[in-house]
């Protein structure tokens, strides 16, 4: 299933120069040495989390099937990279027919991984493969980092609302992604218009300050936002003062009021009166929601005040401090010649530092203690062993060039969600910490 099946309003233009400059600089050596044939393994890993990360959070995997798609050298692209003369004309004839022909398998979007997690595994001709590297990167890495931290609030929250209001704090582009990132990791809604015509995500909002300061009077601004919007609402009460405020807003919506929002001030203290107050005025199922620089912590420190809903910025769409998850791509097998009977063999980088890799296509499974709490990552490569072989983790999303594993951004959310409850419970711990569950690499 494609977007356009879903019912939405997505057109993704050609993707082909969303790469670095050296990606076809050594697509033209590998033509000219006729090594650009040979079928290769290519692989997207970290080798460890953010500091003090548990978990991480695969997102993107939608965005780059539609980059997969739509990477097409047209006659713009072509004339640009012949203007700057960045390869030459053999290499242009051959970009100018290219398309992924090629299989990608990957951990389905919304599952959890580990340092050394094969999470996405490319397979084709080593031209066709290099080609996609950084475009990859760039939508794995950004959105994981955001699905991870949006993970981690939605943890902390408890089962309160969480909606995503970052697109004024990162680019206009981003923040469309980030809206996305966002709802797989458990936010419920979004304030970015265009994430919601994109990706159907649900979208809110009411009113800001300047609603307020442009009337003559709070009452004035409440009614005409009650007049228009109905008493179910969400008045802003932290303009001038709160306890007038909520006092008003009652007065001109009922006990019938939908939500008040607070936005600066003691958030624990300020929710606390608040809720008093509107209790004490009959309007006992008004919510409350808060917003104000949250992030993962502020809102587990909220946790004993009576808020319903949360909404949460640029802590959110810049990764909550860690805004790459810093995965690689890198080649871990490829054949001797272009002949397509010729055998994979295993190719690793050597390095004196932290940056060595490991050789051989890879499985990946995980294994679940008696009671069904996963307790390790087992990355290996050759036949999978039997008690291993109903968790494989890998599924196949492009077979052929042809994307076969397209799904609904709901059900990518449903998935996270069960991926993580199936996590020793100190993965939602905030605490700083390594990953909650060891990796184990196996060989034959």
């Amino acid at each position: 299933m494609n977007s356009a099946d879903l019912g939405l309003p997505v057109d993704v233009p050609s993707t082909a120069l969303f790469t670095d400059h050296y990606e076809l600089t050594m697509l033209q050596a590998a033509l000219r040495a006729g090594t650009a044939e040979r079928r290769s393994v290519f692989e997207v890993f970290t080798r460890r989390l953010p500091e003090g990360r548990r978990y991480g959070v695969v997102a993107g995997t939608g965005r780059v099937l539609d980059a997969v798609e739509n990477f097409r050298f047209d006659e713009g692209v072509l004339r640009f990279l012949r203007e700057r003369r960045v390869v030459d004309e053999p290499t242009l004839e051959w970009l100018a027919n290219y398309r992924f022909q090629g299989d990608i398998w990957g951990y389905p979007e919304g599952e959890v991984y580990f340092p050394g997690s094969p999470i996405l595994r490319v397979e084709g001709s080593f031209a066709e493969c290099v080609l996609l590297e950084t475009v990859i990167l760039s939508i794995l890495n950004h959105d994981s980092a955001i699905a991870a931290a949006a993970s981690r609030m939605s943890a902390a929250a408890g089962g309160r609302g969480l909606i995503e209001m970052g697109a004024r704090r990162t680019h206009e582009l981003a923040a469309v992604a980030a809206s996305r990132a966002a709802y797989v990791g458990g936010f419920e809604a979004t304030s970015d218009l265009a994430a919601g015509f994109r990706y159907d995500i649900p979208t809110v909002g009411t009113s800001a300050h300047a609603f307020t300061l442009l009337h003559d009077s709070e009452r004035d601004a409440f009614t005409a936002q009650v007049d228009t919007l109905g008493r179910g609402t969400t008045l802003l009460v932290d303009t001038y003062d709160v306890t007038e405020a909520v006092r008003l807003a009652v007065e001109v919506a009922g006990p019938e009021l939908g939500a008040v929002r607070i936005d600066s001030g003691d958030l624990l203290l300020v929710a606390h009166r608040v809720r008093q107050q509107l209790d004490e005025l009959g309007a006992t199922h008004t919510k409350i929601v808060v917003t104000s620089d949250l992030d993962e912590y502020a809102i587990a420190s909220l946790g004993a005040a009576p808020v319903d809903a949360y909404g949460v910025g640029t802590q959110l769409v810049t990764g909550s401090g860690h805004p790459t998850c810093s995965m690689v791509y890198k080649l871990v097998a490829r054949a001797r010649s272009a002949d397509p009977k010729a055998p994979l063999e295993p190719v690793a980088k050597k390095s004196l530092g932290s940056k060595a890799s490991r050789g051989g296509r890879k499985w990946a499974a995980r294994r679940l203690d008696e009671d069904g709490v996963a307790e390790a990552e087992v990355v290996g490569t050759g036949p999978i062993p039997a008690e291993l072989a109903d968790r494989q983790l890998l599924v196949e999303l492009v077979k052929g060039g042809a994307v076969v594993a397209r799904e609904p951004l709901d059900a990518v959310r449903a998935r996270h969600k069960a991926a993580r409850d199936l996590l020793p419970l100190s993965a939602t711990q905030l605490s700083r910490g390594e990953a909650v569950i060891p990796t184990e690499h196996v060989s034959p």
